[in-house]
């Protein structure tokens, strides 16, 4: 349809009640169509082409949202992006205002397809994200989510809070635990919830909620307990190195054993582990991406302390820029060699060459060549979003060197719920 001729479209608009801003949408879309400012994630109604490829990685549903509007009256990103809630649906008598009758069919504003970074002449684009899995495992359990929404968070109590790192203040990385009570809170390993910093910000407005991987297994950092666990790194300066001083961060960091914070979710369906005894999981994670595989290891620990585990290997490529920035590495040292194979990569340590998590897995090719073989293999990358690209070009590279359909077995990952990437 010549896009002259439309009247009326529907609109795609995220939820700023709903929304915990944590960039999974705008990192999911593939024609660039959501952007963001300090406060609300929005979209832009003439690069949306309605594919749907952010709706399922949503994980409270805030962006499942549609309005019927008159093409001439499409919401501005200017409008949106000063929204505190969404607006009502227009009534039929307003769209007839606006010269929209009933016959008229609502459309889709654009249908181009997704803009491409440059590449060299004959270079295909590599694009990681299309390998991601919006499903869970076929054995995962099922997950609870948005229990507590931002509009009616509920009370946790801290009981306990102690640096996890060597480091420095300005590179503290703080393990957290949180007691419930007795409110309900069930959480599974590769779940978030949010926390909401008291106070308002530089508008007047309240803090938003801010998203946390859960470190703890399901029955509770300490078993038994109603309580989480969440590994939380003190923000002092920017991706660029300028000093900010993160308002959760620090909020989290600081609190004391007794404090009373706000929390919302739980979060997540798809970025969970298998039940499934005999699968074999690796987890690829640098600084606090390695929440969640904290989380499924120490499940798996107990499940195998109880005698219940029968055997699925656990491969962990774990990063930081140096050993004293690492988070749990004096505990990752305790654990048996014949339950998880432990690679760390350094990029910072003085007088050794940089190594990255992707230089360790193609280290450790002939191992997973080995494992990308096998359908009961597992695949979690957690962390900054820098690191995604290498570390699926990785596994490419160490399949196709191998003489491999990375294609057949890329797609396999996709949709069988094997690979999970949670950058951010």
């Amino acid at each position: 349809m010549n896009m002259s001729e439309v009247k009326v479209i529907q609109q795609h608009l995220i939820d700023p009640e709903i929304c915990i801003r944590c960039n999974t949408c705008e990192a999911t879309c593939p024609v660039g169509a959501i952007t963001h400012d300090d406060r609300n994630y929005v979209v832009r109604a003439d690069v949306c082409n309605s594919c749907m490829a952010c709706i399922s990685p949503c994980p409270t549903g805030s962006i499942d949202n549609w309005r019927t509007m008159p093409l001439v009256r499409a919401y501005s990103i200017e409008e949106q992006l000063t929204w505190d809630e969404l607006p009502a649906e227009l009534t039929p008598d307003q769209l007839e205002a606006e010269g929209v009758s009933s016959v008229d069919e609502p459309v889709q504003p654009a249908t181009a397809a997704a803009p491409q970074p440059p590449s060299e002449p004959g270079e295909p684009v590599f694009n990681s994200a299309q390998y991601g899995a919006t499903v869970p495992p076929w054995s995962a359990a099922h997950a609870y989510t948005n229990l507590h929404p931002p509009k009616k968070p509920t009370t946790a109590t801290v009981v306990g809070n102690f640096n996890c790192t060597e480091a420095g203040f300005e590179n503290q990385t703080h393990h957290i635990v949180l007691d419930f009570g007795a409110m309900p809170f069930p959480v599974l390993e590769g779940q978030s919830l949010g926390i909401i910093p008291p106070g308002t910000d530089a508008n007047g407005k309240p803090h938003f909620a801010r998203q946390y991987s859960v470190a703890s297994p399901r029955n509770g950092e300490r078993p038994g307990y109603n309580n989480v666990s969440l590994t939380v790194k003190r923000v002092t300066e920017d991706h660029q190195g300028k000093p900010v001083r993160g308002v959760a961060s620090n909020y989290v960091c600081d609190l004391k054993v007794g404090d009373k914070v706000q929390v919302v979710g739980p979060f997540g369906a798809s970025f969970l582990m298998p039940n499934h005894p005999k699968s074999h999981i690796v987890m690829i994670c640098t600084g606090t991406g390695s929440a969640p595989m904290r989380a499924m290891t120490e499940w798996r620990r107990r499940l195998r302390k109880s005698g219940k585990f029968e055997g699925g290997k656990l491969l962990l490529f774990f990063g930081a820029r140096t050993q004293q920035e690492l988070p749990y590495f004096g505990p990752l040292q305790t654990l048996p060699k014949d339950f998880i194979d432990i690679n760390f990569a350094f990029s910072r340590t003085p007088g050794q060459p940089k190594r990255y998590v992707q230089d360790l897995m193609r280290a450790r090719a002939a191992d997973l060549v080995e494992l990308l073989k096998d359908g009961q293999s597992h695949f979690y990358v957690c962390g900054l979003k820098s690191m995604e690209e290498g570390v699926v070009l990785a596994l490419r590279d160490v399949a196709t060197e191998a003489g491999l359909d990375w294609d057949a077995i890329g797609g396999s990952l996709k949709s069988e719920g094997r690979l999970h990437l949670e950058t951010y």
